[in-house]
């Protein structure tokens, strides 16, 4: 295997917003560790989305509105095609659950903390917040999720990067806001939650925390410098629940969530719809072997949509 140098080297394709570029960074650094690289042998490229463009014009419009998650990635997975960059680096909960032809996921990070992180310069946990507060969120699932819990609260639309909801916080636009902590935690800002979500209180989004690095499926030597830094376990976890959001056909216009993790003696998956209101909530659970992730996942999803009675992820 021919290894990267400074004159040839590792194209990695990241977006462009602080939080892509650590993702981005920490692959890097990964691959320079595991292979005794320089630094200047994986060049990071960045490319500028049709969804970067759309979401600083449409900022107060629902993503789902503007075109989607593939929207965020389709110019990135063109330069990988094409050949301008060698692998893309991802956030797997921003992915949508077909890739182009050509194309390969397998290669994943070891995965960070899966929780949603509530921030709040007025108050301590979401308990705490009075009624009828302004809470900003972009996630349906997030907005069903408190839709549920707490009816009384006002929800709006609170787009952009971790930077931007903290100033629109900041700005007085909403009292609280709610971040995936891994993305905190990435950028060294971990001391701007006011306190993480539990899982058992707020279920993740499918993927949540996890970073997952995208390549041709032809290149070899991507594919063996890759599977130097690849993390079993969360792939087998990712897995599991990427094959229950597909099976609901889910997308960021519906509002899922779901979670696998190891136990003893094998994989806990919990996963969970969401009427978009808030007003009703369908879970359920799988234990499996590792081996069975993906049809457990895909069982799961079977189970939830065959108690779904029929609109149940229309809009009211």
């Amino acid at each position: 295997m021919t290894m990267p140098s400074a004159q040839k080297p590792l194209k990695i394709g990241t977006r462009g917003s602080p939080l892509a570029l650590a993702q981005a960074f920490e692959t890097r650094s990964r691959l320079m560790a595991a292979h005794g690289l320089s630094e200047d042998s994986c060049e990071i490229v960045i490319i500028k989305t049709t969804g970067d463009d759309r979401a600083l014009i449409a900022a107060d419009r629902p993503l789902k509105e503007i075109g989607g998650k593939g929207l965020f990635t389709k110019e990135i997975e063109d330069a990988l095609l094409s050949g301008e960059i060698d692998i893309a680096v991802h956030s797997m909960k921003d992915m949508p659950v077909e890739q182009p032809a050509g194309l390969i996921i397998d290669c994943y990070l070891p995965r960070e903390d899966v929780r949603d992180a509530f921030v709040s310069p007025v108050a301590a946990s979401l308990g705490d917040l009075r009624e009828g507060a302004v809470v900003g969120t972009s996630s349906l699932r997030r907005r069903a999720q408190l839709a549920h819990r707490r009816p009384d609260l006002k929800l709006v639309e609170f787009r952009g990067n971790v930077q931007t909801r903290l100033k629109k916080l900041n700005d007085g636009l909403a009292a609280a806001t709610f971040l995936a902590l891994a993305g905190l935690n990435r950028l060294g800002m971990a001391h701007a939650a006011a306190a993480p979500i539990e899982v058992e209180d707020m279920l993740p989004a499918v993927a949540q925390g996890a970073i997952g690095v995208e390549r041709r499926e032809s290149c070899t030597l991507a594919g063996g410098l890759l599977a130097a830094i690849h993390d079993r376990p969360t792939a087998e976890r990712i897995t599991a629940e990427r094959a229950f959001l597909a099976t609901l056909e889910g997308s960021c216009q519906t509002p899922i969530a779901g979670l696998a993790v190891h136990e003893p003696t094998g994989l806990w998956l919990r996963g969970e719809i969401l009427r978009p209101d808030g007003s009703e909530v369908i879970a359920g659970e799988r234990r499996f072997n590792a081996a069975d992730a993906a049809e457990a996942g895909a069982d799961l999803a079977r189970e939830l949509l065959a108690q779904a009675p029929h609109g149940f992820f229309d809009w009211r």
